[in-house]
């Protein structure tokens, strides 16, 4: 695996421990877990430009916009 992708297995396994940092019904929570339950490159992308970002306050406006 190149060292800046990240797979669907991945965003999974962050998806659960965000899931126990901040709850599950959180935006960046959100946004994991559809990019590992689903083929879409668009959750996909969202989750890495949420993580990308490095902040997970204003998050709930990227994941509007994608769905």
């Amino acid at each position: 695996m190149d060292e800046t992708t990240i797979d669907r297995e991945a965003m999974g396994q962050l998806a659960n421990a965000l899931t126990f940092i901040c709850g599950a019904d959180h935006p960046t929570t959100i946004a994991l877990e559809a990019a590992a339950e689903s083929d879409a490159e668009r959750d996909m992308s969202v989750a890495c430009a949420i993580l990308s970002r490095g902040q997970t306050t204003n998050n709930d406006s990227l994941l509007r916009r994608a769905h």
